[in-house]
């Protein structure tokens, strides 16, 4: 069996509080059809966790979000057989796609058979990462922690993926937030025109992108160089931090952009990716 896990991409993201160690943010997002590959077997009596692709070296092999999720599924009974699962990593570590968190949801949701309960959700938020329920919907606004809000109309656009030799701690890119945005009561439905979503997109912003463009000044030259391409709308890091993108409504027009791009940044990672 291989399973798709699907990265992610914030559109925009506001950081509002800190609660404890956890930051409440709001961020509109949608999955990307960029995704790392999954194959599981049943074993007789032990996992076996295994990376492979470009970035496997940046992955423990134990204490990974695989092999915490499997062993919490064990220890609430919710699985009892073991497995031997083969990751292959096509999505950057350290991007802010999300990748990690994607592996544990998507697993899960083919263990479970799709069938995960809330109370479950909160307990896995715990020892895999706050982003968990991002993948859940294809499309959506992240109203606090605890909720998001599917978008019914699912918007398609294309992205030029490039990452700089950029290492972003989430961690540490967060513990520099020094002040809060206020809290936005988005009304999705307007989102469901195409214009006006991407109107709202212009409006946005990803506040931690300026504390990464600071401590890495290739970011913002990048940024600018990806706004300049005939046919972006937008041109923004995702997440955390260091993959940045620049959208598009169309693949031809995108992926000259990426052949430009590429001959200018020959030593960074790219990728064409559209919404799931």
């Amino acid at each position: 069996m291989v399973i798709k896990s699907y990265s992610k991409i914030n559109l925009s993201l506001n950081v509002n509080s800190k609660k404890q160690s956890l930051h409440e943010i709001q961020s509109l997002y949608c999955l990307i059809n960029l995704f790392d590959e999954i194959k599981i077997i049943k074993t007789n009596n032990k996992d076996k966790i295994v990376f492979k692709g470009p970035f496997k070296k940046l992955i423990r092999n134990k204490h990974n979000t695989v092999y915490n999720l499997l062993k919490k599924l064990r220890k609430l009974n919710l699985i009892s057989n073991y497995y031997s699962i083969t990751i292959k990593k096509n999505i950057p570590v350290f991007g802010g796609l999300g990748g990690g968190t994607s592996n544990a949801v998507f697993l899960l949701k083919y263990l479970l058979k799709d069938k995960v309960e809330e109370n479950l959700i909160s307990d896995l938020e715990k020892i895999i990462g706050s982003d968990l329920r991002l993948f859940f919907k294809k499309q959506g606004f992240v109203k606090n922690l605890k909720e998001i809000v599917e978008l019914k109309i699912k918007h398609k656009f294309y992205f030029v993926l490039i990452k700089p030799k950029i290492k972003c701690s989430t961690k540490e890119i967060y513990s520099k937030v020094s002040s809060f945005s206020k809290k936005k009561q988005l009304n999705v439905n307007i989102l469901k025109k195409r214009d006006k979503f991407l109107d709202y997109l212009h409006e946005s912003e990803n506040v931690l992108q300026f504390i990464v463009e600071k401590k890495y000044p290739i970011l913002k030259r990048l940024l600018k160089d990806i706004k300049k391409e005939k046919g972006c709308h937008i041109s923004r890091m995702t997440g955390s931090g260091s993959v940045c993108y620049g959208l598009f409504n169309n693949k031809i027009v995108a992926k000259k952009a990426l052949n430009k791009l590429k001959h200018k940044y020959p030593k960074f990672w790219f990728s064409l990716a559209k919404t799931v």
